[in-house]
């Protein structure tokens, strides 16, 4: 079981960390702005309309507070997130960095396949579309052509994780680095979405953010080479309250 009592040290002074290890700093500075760009949460794709299925979780009282609001957060990274979406995003990296469209494409089909709500499954898909548009304005190798053409064709769908799988390898962010920010980024979006749902103090989101760092850590590592026969795994009662998403009295939210 995941939690967030896990004790880590504070990092240390940067100018020494800059004198002890200049070429390590160097390198990690190359790709920083980028990969900052990438897992904006504020990109124009469309994520701040999307719950997930969180707001039916609220309207049906299981989050309602900041303890619960913590406790759905952290079950979301550590039993849906890793299996899902960073599992996927971790493997397309792997494809991107082969320049690999067959195994993208087989990635894409089998996403697709395991998105079992239909809001989940379009809001993955508009997501990705636009994030490939942001950035095959600046890198379009002929792979994400390929890609490209076959989402064009309705061969595929393109989903987010890919496509953040893909341009954190084309933007040359360390795998591990790229995964850390792809978990900030969901805890990010559920943390703002408990805040004005629930609705939470804002204080409560960022102690609830704050406190997750050694889960995001521990999850970035743990995906670093997904197990495939683990793909898709999730809780039920996730899907479950993301088909009722669509059937609720009133939205704020997408999904």
């Amino acid at each position: 079981m995941f939690g967030c009592d896990l004790h880590y040290q504070t990092s240390s002074d940067p100018q020494t960390f800059k004198r002890s290890n200049p070429q390590t700093f160097k390198l990690s500075n190359m790709h920083l702005l980028s990969l900052l760009h990438l897992s904006d949460p504020t990109l124009p794709i469309g994520g701040y309309t999307h719950s997930n299925g969180l707001e039916t979780y609220v309207q049906q009282g299981l989050v309602h507070n900041a303890a619960t609001a913590a406790a759905y957060i952290q079950s979301m990274l550590a039993s849906n997130l890793r299996y899902n979406d960073a599992a996927f995003a971790s493997l397309a990296y792997d494809a991107a960095a082969r320049n690999d469209l067959d195994a993208l494409l087989l990635l894409d089909e089998e996403c697709s396949a395991l998105k079992i709500p239909r809001e989940i499954r379009q809001a993955s898909q508009k997501l990705g579309v636009r994030l490939l548009k942001i950035f095959s304005r600046y890198l379009r190798p002929a792979f994400v052509q390929g890609y490209e053409q076959a989402i064009q064709q309705g061969n595929a769908s393109g989903h987010y994780c890919l496509m953040y799988g893909i341009y954190a390898c084309l933007l040359a962010t360390p795998k591990l680095d790229a995964l850390k920010a792809f978990y900030y980024n969901a805890a990010v979006g559920m943390v703002t979405n408990s805040v004005k749902l629930v609705p939470l103090g804002q204080l409560d989101g960022q102690d609830i953010l704050f406190r997750l760092q050694p889960l995001l850590r521990e999850l970035a590592s743990l995906t670093m080479e997904p197990d495939p026969a683990w793909l898709g795994c999730c809780n039920p009662g996730f899907d479950i309250r993301c088909m009722q998403h669509e059937r609720l009295y009133s939205r704020l939210y997408m999904s």
